[in-house]
């Protein structure tokens, strides 16, 4: 069996949901992934605001035009009128719920079961289709065995033998459709893996289920060797290893989720990207090995925050790195670039809630200097580090780039360099045109 999974915009439309259906129907056997239908995360965001704020007038209008959408929706996407009661139900039952939360309380808990109804909808809603047109499919609810774990991580273990026993329980289907992004916790409670993370459902459930592969599909032809939105002539990579896809994706490539390739990795299944609107292309592959050597992309990563100690307590002392670091563990902040020398220790971090805690402490060991509004920019490679002269040609690229740190030599997949958001632009650019395109 294969894992397919698309996005909000390869499902943002009734032609978009036909075209989906189109592509996964061909009698093979599969685990379909949807995300909610495009902008309706949005909306039920802003609905969760406006009741946090108790503007449950604001909230109930948010609610009105988002069902009012939704019921166009069934209306032109059904072509019987038994499919399109079908449909009026769901929608029903969902508003009926989202609205259940316009009285009383407001609180987390409830945020997070109504951020969950844009999957329940477009599962059900696509499920419908499918079984109208005459194909096997069956709604499989991912809240029955998707499940966090009390450090909020999946649970591999029971995602994998709770999804199994229901697959040998129930009748055999050619089409399973389920939802990316919900879960739930360890209480119980309706969670989810957060933005982004159908395609994290995805790569779990082909570990869970042993995939042969799985299908990632989206808006764009696979990772390019440079963000398009501010690079002219970026490329797609044909093949990437597991290793530079992980970085890529944490480091700012939009097109994955950060945390998804690692089931994938553990599992040894190839995940492949590729594009609704144009299926004929291959997309990006990703597996175990990498081929070919050389530099093949760059991402960045935007709302970072340097931060460096300066004390003369560091030198030749043991245990300073150590009482550092747990500055950071206490408030659960993960730092993501570090450097030192002999009397500093520099590192970014890209959660800043806690950073004047951070600073107060971290001011109990030395002198503190905080740069807001930085962006790491990660080169990303084969064997890199063994690459001789590779150093020297990023360098001699950025040779006009002010750079706040350098990251060389924690991964043999990468380079990382930290600047100035305002100069993210020009860094791109100049890896483009020296590194990229030549």
């Amino acid at each position: 069996m294969e894992v397919f999974k698309f996005g909000g915009t390869s499902v943002g439309s009734v032609e978009n949901m036909r075209t989906v259906m189109n592509l996964i129907a061909d009698g093979n056997q599969k685990m379909v992934v949807l995300s909610a239908m495009s902008g309706t995360t949005n909306s039920l965001v802003e609905i969760s605001d406006y009741l946090t704020k108790k503007n449950k007038e604001s909230a109930l209008a948010l609610i009105s035009a988002l069902e009012k959408k939704y019921y166009n929706v069934v209306y032109d996407l059904y072509k019987t009128n038994a499919t399109k009661d079908l449909g009026k139900r769901v929608l029903e039952e969902r508003f009926d719920f989202i609205k259940s939360f316009t009285t009383g309380t407001f609180s987390e808990v409830g945020e997070r079961a109504i951020l969950a109804q844009g999957e329940l909808i477009s599962t059900a809603l696509f499920t419908l289709l499918m079984q109208e047109e005459g194909y096997n499919a069956l709604l499989l609810p991912a809240l029955e065995f998707m499940k966090l774990d009390s450090d909020k991580m999946p649970d591999s273990r029971f995602i994998k033998m709770k999804l199994n026993e229901i697959l040998s329980s129930g009748p055999r289907t050619d089409y399973y459709i389920t939802q990316g992004f919900i879960c739930r916790n360890e209480l119980g409670e309706i969670d989810n893996l957060q933005r982004g993370g159908s395609d994290y459902s995805a790569t779990l459930i082909g570990a869970a289920i042993n995939s042969r592969e799985v299908q990632i599909w989206t808006d764009i032809d696979g990772f390019h060797n440079n963000d398009p939105r501010f690079v002219e002539n970026t490329s797609r990579v044909d093949v990437l290893s597991f290793n530079e896809a992980a970085e890529l994706a944490y480091f700012g490539a939009k097109i994955l989720h950060p945390q998804t390739v690692l089931p994938a990795k553990n599992a040894n299944i190839p995940v492949r990207l590729k594009n609704t609107m144009n299926p004929p292309d291959p997309g990006t592959l990703i597996t175990a090995e990498s081929h070919g050597a050389g530099i093949k992309a760059v991402a960045a990563k935007d709302g970072i925050t340097a931060i460096k100690i300066r004390s003369g307590r560091m030198l030749n002392a043991y245990g300073f790195m150590k009482n550092i670091f747990e500055i950071f563990e206490f408030f659960k902040t993960s730092v993501d670039m570090v450097t030192t020398s002999e009397v500093a220790v520099s590192v970014t971090i890209d959660n800043s809630k806690h950073l004047d805690e951070i600073v107060t402490e971290l001011k109990e060991y030395g002198d503190v200097e905080v740069d807001k509004n930085q962006t790491i920019v990660c080169i990303v490679g084969n064997m890199i580090a063994e690459e001789k002269g590779f150093a020297s040609k990023v360098f001699v690229a950025l040779n006009n780039i002010p750079i706040r740190m350098i990251s060389y030599g924690g991964s043999r997949h990468n380079i990382s360099v930290l600047v100035s958001t305002n100069d993210k632009k020009e860094t791109l650019v100049a890896l483009s045109e020296k590194l990229l395109n030549i």
